[in-house]
C-alpha cells in the first residue's frame, strides 16, 4: 500500500454490512449491494460519481446540500441520493438535463456568497466546491455581491495548526458532524439561523480557547478552504504520498504522509488504516515537526569526560571509539560489565538488532527496554494466567462490548483515537465502569457518563479487584460452564475460596480504598451480568508495587465471568508508546529471547545460536534497575542506549544520574541531546520514523509498515548504525534492508512465522500476531477455543498495602499520568506547537488540601518525598480527591521523577510511579535539584554548542 496518489475515492456514505443483498438499476446498469446501502454509494461502487458537497463516506448521510439529487422511477421529486437507501427493483437516473439544471442552480447559490480567489486559494486543486462547479458545468454566476454576504468575515488563526476562514464556509455541517461522530468531543456547532448560519467553536470561542482537541477531523472533513492546515497554506498542495504508521502512542494509526519532494506537507489519517479508520489525534495529525526541528543533532560526537566539549567526528570514528571503549571495559571489568537498552520508539527490526548485538556481540543478556517501567507486569501477569504476554482483542472488538471497564487508564488523553471509538460505543448504549483515583474525561464528557466510578485511593487496586471478585463469587455470578471447559478447575477452586474470604468483601475494603461498598457491588454485578464485558487498563494498573498481582487479578476476573475469547470482551492493556509491544516481542527483556522464550531453554537457545553463529549465555542479564545499582558498585561500566531517555523517564532521578555519572562509556543514539545524552561519551544521531523502513506493533498486536518518506537527515537509519557498531565489535551483521531482518525474525519466532513485508501488503497494510501456518491471516482475537497455555490458570491475589505509607511528614499521595497534547518525556511534542495547550507540568491538588496549605491557583508549590524535592505550579481541581495530588512528567525541568522512589513491582521491578507519599507546601523559588539541573543542563548545551570550536582547536586529534 505504498500510495502515490493524493486523492483517494470517497463513496459518499459509509459502507453497510448486511447478509441481505438488494439489486437495483442505476443508469440502466444492474447493481447488487448490501441492504441499507445508499443510492450514492451504490452508484460509486459501479464507477458513477454523483455530485456531492455535504456527503463523505466517513460520516453518516446528512442530505443538506441538495447537489446529489437523482431521479427514481415512480417517485415524485428529486430525492437526495446520500439519504436514500437502495430498494429492490429501484430504477435510478443520476444524470438528466433536469438534474444538471438543478445542481447547477444549487452551485450558483453557493458560489454567490463565496470568494472567487480560486487561483490564490490554498485549497486550489483540493476543493470539492471547485470540483463540483466543474462537474455541473457552472460557467457564470447571475447573483452579484451587492447584497449581504460573508466575504469580509475575519479569519480565526488562533489554532497553531489550522486556520478557520468563515467567508469560505458553505455550512455543509461536515466539520460539526465529524466532531460529533468521529471524535466525540461535540466542540463545534452551527451558530445562527438561515443566512446568519456559520460554524462556531464552543460558545463562539476561538478554536484555541474552545473545547476543540485539534484532532483534525474537522479539517479532514471540510470540502473547501474553510478549515485548512497552515502547512498547506505555506507550502502548497502535495505532489505524492506514502502510507506509514504514527510514532506516538500504542494505537498505531496509519497515515498518508503527503509530500512535496522530500518535504512533508501534511499527515492525513488513512481511511484504510485498520487501527484508526481514518481518524487521528493532535499528535499524529499535526505534531510531526520535531523530525525537522533545529534541535536535531545530525553529526556523530565523542568526548572522554562529560565535562569535556563534544567533538564532531565521522560515523566511522564515532563507531570505532564506542567499540574500543566497550572492549576496554569488558577487558577490565568482565564480559557482563556492559549492556544495552532498546527503544519502544524504534522499529521492530531495529529493536531486534539491539538485543542481538547485546547477546551476540557483547556476549551477555544485559538488555532491557522501557517496558520495564511501564508494562512489564502485563507481560508477567498475562503469561502466568492466559499464557501469552499480550492483549486479547482487536480495537474494533469494543464495538461489540456491552460493558466497558477502564482501570487505571485515561484513553482520552493517552490513546485518543481509540477513546473516540470507545465513546461511539458508549453513545450507542454500552455501560461504563471507571476505576481511577481521578475524575478523568472518560468519567464524564459530552454524551458520556460512567455508570460507576470507583474513585479509589492510589495503591489499592488489588483490594478493589478482590472485592469485585468477592461479589461475583459469593453471589454465584461466575460462568461455571466456561470455567469447567476452559480453565484449570483446581486453581479456580482455590481462587474462589480465597476471594470469598470476609477480608475481601466490599465492606471490608471500603475504608482502605475509599470506595463505598455499594458502588463496588453494583460495578461487580454489572460487569458479571451486563453481557459482553471488556476490560481496558493502563499504567494505573501496572506501575504499582503490586502491578503484576493486579494484572493477574484482572485476568482472574475475566476468566471467571467467561469474558475472554470472543468479540466484545477480553483483557486489553493500552500500551503507552508506539512500539512498546514490539520491543517486548523482539526479546528486549534480559530473561527472554524474541517471542517471550526464556534464555535458559536450551532448545530455543540452540536455534538462535545456529542462526546467529555464536554461543548465548543461558543466564538472564541485568534489568535496568540492576544496571544502575551495578554501576554504583563499580561492576557495570558501559551502556548502549538507543532512543530512550532514562534520566527523565525512570524513577528516583538522582539515583539514575549518579549511576550514569559512574559509568565510563555511555553511547546514546537519539534525535536530540536529551537528558540521558547529557551524561554520554558518544552521541550517535538517530533517525525519526519518517526516515526509516520497518514495522511497529501496536497494543492490539497489529504489525504495521513504517515507510521512509525522506532520506535520514544524519545519513543513516538506526538499524544501520547498530549494524555498524556490531561489525566494529567483530560480530558481523550485513543486512541490506529491514525486510531481511524481519525475515530472520520470522524464521526464529513462531508467533511471527508468517510475517513478511509482502504478506503485510497482501492483507491491506497490517497483520496481528500470532501469524503462522495455523493463522496465516493473523489473529485478531486470542484464546478463542483454548488459552495459549492450555487451561486458564487462576492465581490468588492477596492485597498488601504499598510500602509508600502516608505519615504526618508525608500526608499526601502523589500519582502521575499523561496529558493529551504532550507525549512521554516530551522530547518530540515539546518541539512542536503542542506547547500552546500544555507548556509546563502542573500539580493538581484538591481545593481543600490547597486551602489547608495556603496555596492558591497558579502558586508555586513545593513537593517533597522521601526521594527528593521539586517545585511545580499548582492547579486547584476536584478531579483529584482530598489526600491525592497528581502531575504529568513531560518537561525535564519539572523533575517529576526526582520525587518518585525506588519502590517497584515485586515480580518485574516496574516502578511504583502511581504511589509516592509527599508533602506539599507554598514556596517562592525552584528546588535545590531544579537549580542544579538548570546549571548542569545549560553547561551541557554549551558544551554541545562548542563542538565545532573544539574540532578546530584540537586539530582533529582523536580523544
Amino acid at each position: 500500500m505504498n500510495t502515490t496518489e493524493i486523492k483517494i475515492p470517497d463513496f459518499g456514505t459509509p459502507r453497510k454490512e448486511s447478509d441481505v443483498l438488494v439489486t437495483l438499476e442505476i443508469d440502466g446498469v444492474e447493481v447488487t449491494v448490501p441492504e441499507g446501502t445508499s443510492v450514492m454509494r451504490a452508484a460509486a461502487m459501479m464507477g458513477t460519481s454523483i455530485p456531492k458537497l455535504c456527503a463523505t463516506e466517513s460520516l453518516e448521510a446528512f442530505g443538506s446540500c441538495r447537489v446529489c439529487l437523482v431521479e427514481i422511477e415512480g417517485r415524485r421529486g428529486y430525492p437526495a441520493s446520500c439519504t436514500t437507501p437502495c430498494e429492490p427493483g429501484m430504477k435510478v437516473r443520476t444524470q438528466t438535463p433536469k438534474l444538471q439544471e438543478l445542481r447547477k442552480g444549487m452551485l450558483e447559490l453557493y458560489i454567490s456568497d463565496h470568494p472567487l480567489d480560486c487561483l490564490t486559494c490554498a485549497a486550489n486543486g483540493d476543493c470539492e466546491l471547485q470540483d463540483m462547479a466543474g462537474v455541473t458545468g457552472l460557467r457564470e454566476v447571475r447573483y452579484g455581491y451587492e447584497g449581504s454576504n460573508h466575504l469580509r468575515m475575519a479569519k480565526d488563526e488562533s489554532n497553531p495548526y489550522f486556520t478557520y476562514d468563515p467567508s469560505k464556509c458553505i455550512v455543509c455541517n461536515r466539520c460539526v458532524r465529524a466532531c460529533e461522530e468521529t471524535q466525540g468531543t461535540f466542540a463545534l456547532t452551527i451558530d445562527g439561523r438561515g443566512f446568519a448560519s456559520r460554524v462556531a467553536a464552543s460558545q463562539n470561542d476561538s478554536f484555541l480557547e474552545s473545547e476543540c482537541v485539534s484532532c483534525g477531523a474537522c479539517v479532514n472533513a471540510c470540502p473547501t478552504a474553510t478549515l485548512t492546515e497552515k502547512t498547506v497554506i505555506m507550502m502548497g498542495q502535495a505532489e505524492h504520498s506514502k502510507v506509514t504508521t504514527c510514532a506516538y502512542c500504542g494505537v498505531g494509526c496509519s497515515f498518508r504522509a503527503e509530500m512535496k519532494g522530500n518535504e512533508v506537507v501534511r499527515m492525513v489519517p488513512n481511511p484504510d488504516g485498520q487501527a484508526n479508520h481514518g481518524h487521528a489525534c493532535v499528535k499524529g495529525r499535526f505534531a510531526w515537526g520535531y523530525a525537522t526541528h533545529k534541535d536535531r543533532m545530525l553529526k556523530p560526537m565523542i568526548r572522554q569526560k562529560i565535562t569535556d566539549p563534544w567533538r564532531e567526528v565521522s560515523w566511522e570514528e564515532a563507531i570505532g571509539y564506542a567499540a574500543s571503549e566497550f572492549r576496554r571495559i569488558q577487558a577490565k571489568y568482565g564480559r557482563a560489565s556492559i549492556g544495552g537498552i532498546t527503544s519502544s520508539r524504534c522499529t521492530n527490526e531495529e529493536t531486534y538488532l539491539v538485543q542481538k548485538l547485546v547477546r551476540a556481540a557483547f556476549g551477555n543478556n544485559n538488555v532491557d527496554t522501557c517496558a520495564r517501567v511501564c508494562h512489564s507486569p502485563t507481560g508477567y501477569g498475562l503469561k502466568q494466567t492466559l499464557g501469552e504476554s499480550a492483549g486479547t482483542q482487536t480495537f474494533d472488538s469494543v464495538m461489540k462490548a456491552d460493558v466497558i471497564m477502564i482501570i487505571g487508564a485515561n484513553p482520552a488523553s493517552a490513546h485518543p483515537v481509540f477513546a473516540s471509538q470507545m465513546k461511539r460505543r458508549l453513545r450507542q448504549g454500552a455501560k461504563l465502569i471507571v476505576i481511577d483515583p481521578r475524575t478523568t474525561e472518560m468519567v464524564k464528557s459530552p454524551h458520556i457518563q460512567a455508570d460507576y466510578h470507583l474513585k479509589l485511593m492510589p495503591g489499592t487496586n488489588v483490594a478493589i479487584v478482590n472485592a469485585l471478585a468477592h461479589v461475583i463469587v459469593t453471589e454465584n455470578l461466575c460462568r461455571e460452564d466456561y470455567v469447567a471447559e476452559r480453565c484449570d478447575t483446581a486453581s479456580f477452586a482455590e481462587w474462589k475460596e480465597f476471594v470469598a474470604l470476609p477480608e475481601n468483601s466490599p465492606e471490608a475494603v471500603q475504608a482502605a480504598t475509599g470506595v463505598p461498598a455499594d458502588v463496588i457491588r453494583g460495578a461487580a454485578r454489572l460487569y458479571a451480568t451486563g453481557g459482553n464485558a471488556a476490560i481496558y487498563y493502563g499504567l494505573g494498573v501496572t506501575e504499582h508495587a503490586q502491578g503484576s498481582t493486579m494484572v493477574i487479578g484482572i485476568a482472574n476476573l475475566a476468566m471467571a465471568t467467561g469474558n475472554v475469547g470472543r468479540d466484545g470482551v477480553g483483557v486489553n492493556p493500552l500500551r503507552g508508546q508506539n512500539n512498546v509491544q514490539g520491543s517486548c516481542d523482539m526479546g528486549s527483556f534480559p530473561h527472554e529471547l524474541p517471542g517471550y522464550r526464556h534464555v535458559s531453554d536450551s532448545t530455543v537457545r540452540s536455534a538462535f545460536e545456529a542462526a546467529w553463529d555464536c554461543t548465548l549465555d543461558p543466564e538472564p542479564g541485568l534489568r535496568i534497575p540492576n544496571m544502575f545499582d551495578a554501576a554504583l558498585d563499580g561492576s557495570f561500566m558501559g551502556l548502549y542506549c538507543e532512543g530512550e531517555d532514562i534520566v527523565q523517564s525512570d524513577p528516583n532521578t538522582q539515583h539514575v544520574t549518579a549511576a550514569l555519572a559512574a559509568m565510563e562509556c555511555i553511547v546514546v543514539q537519539d534525535l536530540f541531546l536529551n537528558e540521558t545524552a547529557k551524561y554520554a561519551h558518544v552521541f550517535l544521531p538517530g533517525s525519526s520514523f519518517l526516515e526509516k523502513d520497518g514495522t511497529f506493533t501496536n497494543a492490539e498486536r497489529r504489525i504495521s509498515r513504517v515507510r521512509k518518506v525522506m532520506p535520514p537527515k544524519a545519513g543513516k537509519s538506526d538499524w544501520e548504525v547498530t549494524m555498524m557498531l556490531s561489525n566494529a565489535l567483530g560480530y558481523p551483521m550485513n543486512y541490506r534492508h529491514p525486510k531481511e531482518i524481519m525475515a530472520e525474525i520470522a524464521a526464529l519466532t513462531p508467533t511471527f512465522a508468517g510475517v513478511s513485508y509482502e504478506r503485510i501488503e497482501q492483507l491491506g497494510g497490517s497483520i496481528q500476531w500470532p501469524c503462522n501456518a495455523d493463522a496465516p491471516e493473523g489473529t485478531p482475537i486470542m484464546h478463542i477455543d483454548a488459552f495459549v497455555r492450555g487451561k486458564g490458570r487462576f492465581i490468588p491475589t492477596k492485597f498488601f498495602g504499598s510500602g509508600e505509607k502516608v505519615t504526618r511528614r508525608y500526608p499526601l499521595v502523589l500519582t502521575t499520568g499523561r496529558i493529551l497534547s504532550q507525549y512521554n518525556v516530551g522530547a518530540q511534542t515539546r518541539r512542536t506547537h503542542n506547547n500552546a495547550w500544555h507548556s509546563e507540568d502542573r500539580l493538581e491538588i484538591h481545593p481543600d488540601d490547597a486551602l489547608e496549605r495556603g496555596i492558591r491557583e497558579g502558586d508555586w508549590a513545593g513537593i517533597e518525598s522521601r526521594a527528593g524535592q521539586t517545585v511545580l505550579r499548582a492547579t486547584l481541581t476536584d478531579r483529584v480527591q482530598p489526600g491525592v495530588v497528581y502531575t504529568t512528567f513531560h518537561f525535564p525541568e519539572s523533575g517529576a521523577n526526582v520525587i518518585t522512589t525506588d519502590s517497584s513491582d515485586w515480580a518485574t521491578n516496574c516502578p511504583e510511579y502511581k504511589v509516592t507519599a509527599v508533602q506539599v507546601m507554598p514556596v517562592t523559588q525552584p528546588s535545590d535539584w531544579q537549580q542544579g539541573y538548570q546549571r548542569f543542563s545549560a553547561a551541557q548545551v554549551e558544551l554541545a554548542n562548542e563542538r565545532r570550536i573544539a574540532e578546530a582547536t584540537d586539530g582533529g586529534t582523536k580523544v
